[in-house]
């Protein structure tokens, strides 16, 4: 197997298994409605951050950054958006 080919499925897998670490706490938000166990400065700062990653991605042109962070920015601007919403 080519170390290329190896590389980029281990950054397929970890960006496959940070990303959907987040859905656990969305599902929970959107059942419940409750957002006060959560941090708001803490989301702002991790979607922030996210916004990073995902540049980076797309300015080095890495495919697994790139799919990786718009899923994990759309899950972190949902939980964002209820933490607002609901306090």
């Amino acid at each position: 197997m080519n170390f290329d080919n190896f590389s980029q499925y281990i950054g397929f897998l970890g960006a496959f298994c940070t990303t959907i670490s987040f859905i656990p706490q969305a599902v929970k938000i959107h059942r419940t409605r409750n957002t006060s166990d959560i941090s708001l400065p803490m989301w702002v700062l991790l979607s922030f951050g996210i916004c990073c990653w995902l540049t980076y991605g797309i300015l080095r042109g890495d495919l697994p950054l790139i799919i990786a962070n718009i899923i994990t920015l759309a899950i972190s601007l949902f939980i964002l958006s209820r933490k607002i919403k609901y306090g």
